[in-house]
């Protein structure tokens, strides 16, 4: 109502309203709008020295639906029809375009759950132009199985979730956000461990079995989640460490145009916060679980697994609840089963040589239980093993993550060792 309309900067009427978020629609075929936008992204971009954007709610600006009570089957039709709103797709090329012209080592990372093709391709080869999209149904799953008894996870429903993306589109993944870490859901960790996270987590005490499981899964879900699912992973409201409650945000009641009022919480500050804390303290197992989160970064930087381009998966057991898969030269080997531990447990491998522990969730340092020893060597020998041309003998605790690397590989030491992110933080 800035010049007496609704339709100085959105569409007016109905067009111009989201009817599920309560919010305006901008109007991106106006001039005045592109202009708007463009110059805000620059604005961050040369005046504060952002590194780049993270766009929220893509497909809802993509398509005239919002993505609203909409399937996406990956039938094209889907993506390039009447519902694609391509005022709002040449915005999106234009903003990628100017951002990379101008600053060529900006990230864009788009948040789109439609699928939608060329999101991540340049926009002179005809993309969208967004360097990566953000893999937001991995978080989703996760929270659907962890409302589901050990006995019902599915290794291969895990696996499918993990690697459903477009083949070299490059994904930011994560096994939590704010979408379940706010008021009215839970965090990953409080919904394995729940209560007794008040009462277990010091370590001057004896755990109780919910804790000793909640923290060696919440470890594995991590790394799987960074192992599988994408070439950057993000971190979200303390998932280092386990927040052990929801994040909430002072509000009001909300009243909505149709009549619908959502509660609020009397502009309380008591969950708006984030207890860092948790994870620097000696005396409770929260730092554990951080430290786990430092190793997995550090074997990321030293080897570089989520650039590259070999990923191969050779085994998804449903009975033993095993899963094994490459990513790079390195081999990575879950044991889901929730009290079978397996020795001399074959896995395949591609390349020849002596391998080595380099990451294991079940380390004292994570507050695991020390079951494998990390002097001992791996040999590889010759001959297929789940259509891999070798295999390794290794022992594969219960709910553990075990990650192995071929000593060859081992980078030779020229000083300080330097590590690097291989994708900026957003």
């Amino acid at each position: 109502m800035f010049d007496g309309t609704d339709a100085h900067y959105f569409h007016s009427g109905s067009k111009g309203h989201h009817w599920m978020w309560d919010s305006r629609l901008f109007n991106y075929g106006s001039w005045e709008v592109l202009r708007f936008l463009l110059s805000n992204a620059r604005w961050w971009l040369e005046e504060y020295k952002f590194d780049g954007f993270r766009f929220d709610g893509v497909t809802s600006m993509m398509y005239t639906h919002h993505g609203l009570q909409v399937a996406f089957t990956g039938n094209y039709n889907e993506y390039f029809g009447y519902a694609t709103d391509v005022e709002a797709v040449v915005y999106l090329m234009l903003v990628n375009d100017m951002i990379h012209g101008l600053y060529p080592e900006a990230v864009t990372i788009g948040e789109d759950v439609s699928g939608m093709p060329t999101f991540c391709l340049p926009v002179q080869d005809g993309g969208v132009g967004f360097d990566y999209r953000l893999h937001m149904a991995v978080a989703d799953k996760w929270i659907e199985l962890l409302k589901k008894r050990d006995e019902d996870w599915k290794m291969g429903d895990i696996v499918y979730t993990l690697v459903n993306r477009r083949w070299l589109e490059k994904c930011v993944v994560y096994a939590e956000s704010h979408d379940q870490a706010l008021v009215g859901d839970k965090t990953i960790a409080f919904w394995l461990m729940d209560k007794d996270m008040y009462d277990f987590m010091s370590l001057d005490r004896p755990s109780s079995p919910i804790i000793d499981r909640g923290i060696a899964l919440h470890k594995m879900i991590r790394l799987i989640t960074m192992g599988l699912g994408g070439e950057g992973y993000l971190n979200f409201m303390g998932n280092e460490f386990g927040h052990p409650e929801w994040i909430d945000f002072p509000r009001g009641e909300q009243h909505l145009p149709s009549g619908k009022v959502i509660p609020g919480n009397n502009f309380s500050y008591d969950k708006c916060r984030r207890r860092f804390d948790l994870g620097d303290a000696d005396y409770l197992r929260y730092k554990g679980m951080q430290q786990f989160d430092q190793a997995m970064q550090h074997v990321e930087a030293k080897y570089g697994f989520m650039t590259s381009e070999h990923q191969y998966i050779s085994r998804k057991d449903e009975g033993e609840r095993v899963i094994v898969f490459e990513r790079g030269n390195l081999v990575f080997v879950f044991n889901f089963h929730w009290h079978e531990s397996y020795g001399g447990y074959r896995v395949g491998c591609s390349k020849p040589g002596k391998y080595k522990i380099v990451l294991d969730s079940d380390d004292l340092l994570f507050g695991g239980f020390n079951r494998l020893n990390h002097d001992v060597e791996f040999f590889s020998t010759e001959g297929w093993y789940d259509n891999r041309p070798r295999s390794l003998l290794v022992y594969a605790p219960n709910r553990t993550a075990v990650v192995y690397a071929l000593v060859e590989d081992e980078p030779k030491a020229t000083g300080n060792l330097q590590l690097t992110e291989n994708v900026k933080n957003c």
